[in-house]
């Protein structure tokens, strides 16, 4: 059944025009009148419809059934990724949002290629908040990923954060999968370097701010596969798969 993200407000006997990149899909797709969508707005649980009208540029559905059924982690994880160069931050984040992340903070750190004025950061942050709608839609999630504002490093290690945070780094002497057998299931948020890695600088200063140095194993990762490696680490030891 298609599944399609609409930001509008759903309930059971609603008659609702679907959002233009909506109708667009559905008119691409060829469905016909009477045929079953699913539909959610990021606001928990999903709704099974009925198309009603189906024209070019327009699409119409009748909300029959609220289904509650939610496939979120038992836990909070935060994905603290410095900007990597090239398209790599979209399919970072893509696959972040299939393995469930709950957030995602996307930082400028002083070995990032990319440098992002505030019309490209405008720019980009739109296409991002697509890539997230679009995971969803693909792996039934029925809630977004929040997509925080970019962040100087320096910034984001200054927060006060409840969350337990974690630094991968090939120099720590603890391995992430070690630390997580012999902790409980909780919110973490993971620090991601750039293709250069964080400077000496920077690590030093995570380190002060209290972010705990875990390595990822022997092997030097590249940045789109550190993150979700980790998060694919945490998932197996704390049963979110």
């Amino acid at each position: 059944m298609p599944r399609f993200f609409c930001p509008i407000p759903l309930s059971i006997g609603l008659l609702v025009d679907l959002p233009d990149t909506v109708a667009h899909h559905v008119f691409v797709l060829r469905l016909q009148i009477g045929d079953t969508v699913q539909l959610f707005n990021g606001q928990g649980g999903s709704y099974i419809a009925s198309l009603t009208d189906i024209t070019k540029k327009r699409a119409a559905a009748e909300i029959k059934v609220f289904l509650p059924e939610e496939v979120e982690l038992p836990y909070s994880l935060t994905l603290a990724q410095a900007l990597p160069e090239g398209s790599k931050m979209d399919w970072i984040i893509e696959k972040a949002m299939e393995l469930g992340v709950s957030a995602v903070q996307p930082l400028a750190s002083q070995r990032c290629v990319v440098k992002l004025s505030p019309e490209r950061t405008e720019k980009k942050m739109a296409h991002w908040e697509g890539v997230i709608a679009a995971a969803a839609e693909q792996c039934g999630r029925n809630r977004l990923a929040h997509l925080a504002p970019v962040l100087d490093i320096s910034k984001w290690l200054g927060q006060q954060d409840i969350h337990k945070r974690i630094m991968l780094s090939p120099r720590a002497n603890e391995s992430l999968a070690d630390w997580a057998r012999h902790h409980p299931p909780q919110a973490v948020a993971l620090l991601i370097g750039p293709e250069g890695g964080l400077t000496e600088e920077e690590e030093n200063m995570a380190s002060r701010q209290g972010v705990l140095s875990l390595s990822i194993g022997s092997r030097i990762l590249r940045t789109e596969t550190a993150g979700l490696a980790a998060i694919a680490t945490l998932n197996a030891l704390w049963g979110g798969f």
